[in-house]
């Protein structure tokens, strides 16, 4: 077969954006995990599908430790591709699959015929240096048999209550904002805090702390700078102790010439700055910890902070280099500020994973910072999502199978996200045990498509993918109890569209899919075994962020749109317009309303909120949200032009939307300035703050006249 120049570069092209096509050759890949547990049972993917009767003429097999084959119910099932176990007893498997296995004659050989894994009534920690080499070493060889193979997560934001999650984090103190968090009492951390004196900020590669107990002569009382290759990602404020989370890149420092040539010629570090600001204008560096990788996400808790990053070690020069060292590497100046790898005993397969990464889980009691022990534990497996209550944290990873591609006359496979896997710990203190996993069919859009009630856990999922031609999207709706067993479920919502948002508030779940209208399912979760939807709302446009205004109604913030017909036929475009606030009204929930609307500016437009939910400012006493925004004005076909920037604020209430501050300049510029464009909006007392990397602009919150600017430089 011959092959195209174009068409070369076309799978090139595809495969360094992102998404990866594999020539199928005379090898078939197989994938399983290494460890499962026994509740969950044991899956292997294969690249190419087997014979339906594969099993029945004992082409595929299991054999235990002695060697003996056994008798277990296996099917083959997603056309052949995956072997599932259901039900599987502890101990040590080894699965045999022989080239008769194989649907298709031109694939004559296996580049794995046996694969060895174990099955667990608990998670294990590894029991050694040896254990993770040969984890790793059979990871390479899976890689090397397919060279894009994936595990099952590959780290994400991105991107949570236990009690209930009606509140939605939407309340603050009396005299001062709080970050919009998705679970009450869980505080999610931002790049804004204040505690109604001091007003701290990121601005770039430093956190700026400003004086605004006098809103018309706003002070800068200190500027904590860190080194440019350190960037700021999140704020926690803990009574007198600020938290700064950032990632640090640097050139690796080594002389091994083969690591030098490795994939990646940088190292990230996550890296918690605790800083003593009880006294704001002199803040002082009390502690510095964290551990190689990337930050993902963090939460505080009852004032303990307990972050996740993603590792990748340097396994794939394990060859050339068999004494690497595969453990995550933390440091805590406490302990001297050294670089050291994780004990063994620390570390941990994740089941049902077969990763190149490690999920690092670190816990800090704040109220001692420091003096208090730091927990850090590694979970080989990686983590995309992130949920956390007050009992409990949840990570999610993706999990992909493979389909056979539809592309002409060539022989390929293209992976399909399928699934979604689950991993439940149990928070004490700082201590993070591992509890239960679990698999659910389709993929999240966020956070807001899980939450945890009375025991329960619930998630929202689309089940197929773009460029699987074949694949029609649906959306399901599940509920697990507290082992991540399914009790319940509403599937195959709105095929042909996908999730656009999801909020759960208690005992009902509201969801926006999106194709050519925007419908809002209101949905019944209070018997978590038999859910259902009640209600369906189809209206133009679609809602991207849905935010509880309270028990009986909903705000949707996202974009209005229109359909456009093609010249010639053909399936009409979806031409997005400016952006969309709604109103909902869900006392009925069987019949939902878009009470209210409004459209802010043309195509082009955006906020922050549209993609950050902690962008969105409120003020409950006064029925006030606002959010930054920048507006465009165009048709969205042949012109778009920049007209202003800044922020709105909404008084939004039962009765309606209703504008209440336009705080955006209008510009002559062709596009908005980095450094002045608003990022957040606090109040304190009685003034209103917008935020910019260079300055804050403070109003008074009566009528919103401007009463000073602070630079920040």
């Amino acid at each position: 077969m011959k092959w195209s120049r174009a068409w070369w570069i076309a799978v090139i092209l595809l495969v360094f954006s992102g998404t990866a096509f594999v020539l199928l050759t005379e090898n078939v890949a197989i994938s399983g995990s290494s460890t499962a547990l026994s509740e969950a049972g044991w899956r292997a993917n294969f690249s190419t599908p087997l014979d339906t009767d594969a099993i029945e003429k004992g082409a595929v097999y299991l054999t235990d430790a002695t060697g003996q084959k056994l008798e277990l119910d296996m099917q083959l099932a997603n056309g052949g591709r995956t072997l599932e176990i259901p039900d599987i007893t502890s101990g040590n498997y080894k699965l045999h699959v022989t080239k008769a296995a194989l649907s298709n004659s031109f694939l004559k050989s296996l580049s794995i015929n046996q694969l060895e894994f174990t099955i667990q009534d608990e998670v294990q920690n590894l029991a050694g240096e040896e254990e993770l080499r040969t984890y790793f070493t059979r990871l390479l060889k899976l890689q090397k048999d397919n060279p894009f193979y994936r595990g099952f997560g590959e780290g994400v934001e991105e991107a949570e209550d236990s009690a209930s999650s009606d509140a939605g984090g939407i309340g603050g103190s009396n005299d001062h904002s709080s970050t919009n968090n998705q679970v009450e009492g869980i505080d999610e951390g931002d790049i804004v805090q204040t505690d109604g004196d001091y007003l701290y900020s990121v601005s770039e590669s430093r956190v700026t702390i400003s004086d605004i107990r006098d809103p018309e002569n706003m002070e800068l009382a200190a500027i904590v700078k860190f080194d440019k290759e350190t960037y700021p990602e999140k704020l926690f404020l803990s009574n007198d102790t600020l938290a700064v989370i950032s990632n640090r890149f640097s050139l690796m420092e080594t002389d091994d010439e083969a690591e030098m040539e490795s994939f990646m010629p940088y190292s990230g570090i996550t890296v918690v700055s605790l800083y003593d600001v009880s006294s704001p204008g002199n803040p002082k560096l009390v502690r510095e910890f964290g551990n190689e990788g990337s930050f993902n996400n963090a939460r505080l808790s009852n004032g303990i902070l307990h972050y996740v990053s993603n590792v990748f070690p340097n396994y794939w020069i394990l060859e050339e280099r068999p004494d690497i060292e595969l453990r995550p590497n933390f440091f805590d100046s406490k302990q001297g500020g050294e670089f050291e790898p994780l004990p063994y005993e620390d570390l941990t397969i994740l089941p049902g994973t077969m990763e190149g990464s490690y999920s690092v889980i670190t816990s800090l009691n704040l109220e001692t910072q420091a003096s208090n022990e730091i927990s850090t534990k590694g979970f080989l497996g990686g983590n995309e999502q992130l949920y956390m209550s007050e009992q409990h944290l949840y990570l999610t990873a993706s999990a992909f199978e493979t389909a056979e591609g539809e592309f002409g006359d060539t022989t390929m496979w293209v992976p399909q996200q399928a699934d979604t896997e689950i991993f439940k710990f149990d928070l004490k203190g700082i201590s993070v045990e591992f509890t239960a996993s679990a698999r659910v069919r389709g993929s999240l859009l966020n956070q807001f498509s899980m939450d945890e009630f009375e025991g329960h856990f619930r998630l929202a999922t689309t089940e197929g993918v773009a460029w699987q031609p074949a694949s029609q999207p649906k959306n399901h709706l599940f509920i697990l109890n507290e082992q991540l067993e399914q009790v319940g479920s509403v599937e195959n919502l709105a095929p042909s569209e996908r999730i656009y948002s999801v909020r759960f508030m208690g005992e009902k779940a509201y969801m926006v899919t999106f194709r050519e209208t925007d419908p809002l399912f209101a949905i019944d979760v209070s018997n978590p075994s038999a859910p259902q939807v009640l209600g369906e709302l189809k209206i133009p446009g679609f809602s991207n962020y849905l935010h509880p205004l309270d028990e009986t109604h909903l705000i949707g913030f996202g974009y209005e749109t229109k359909i456009e017909p093609v010249k010639g036929g053909g399936e009409p475009r979806i031409v997005t317009g400016g952006m969309k606030l709604s109103l909902f009204d869900v006392s009925d929930m069987s019949n939902p309303k878009e009470t209210d609307t409004e459209i802010i500016g043309g195509p082009g437009t955006y906020s922050a909120l549209q993609y950050d939910h902690k962008a969105l400012f409120r003020h409950e006493q006064q029925s006030l949200f606002g959010f930054p925004v920048s507006i465009y004005q165009g048709d969205g076909m042949e012109y778009i032009e920049f007209e202003a920037e800044g922020a709105l604020v909404y008084s939004i209430t039962a009765e309606g939307i209703e504008l209440s501050a336009d705080l955006t300049q209008a510009s002559d510029q062709p596009y908005e300035d980095w450094n002045t464009s608003v990022q957040r909006i606090a109040y304190a007392k009685d003034a209103l703050y917008t935020v910019a990397n260079s300055e804050i602009k403070s109003y008074r919150l009566s009528d919103f006249e401007p009463l000073d600017t602070l630079p920040l430089r």
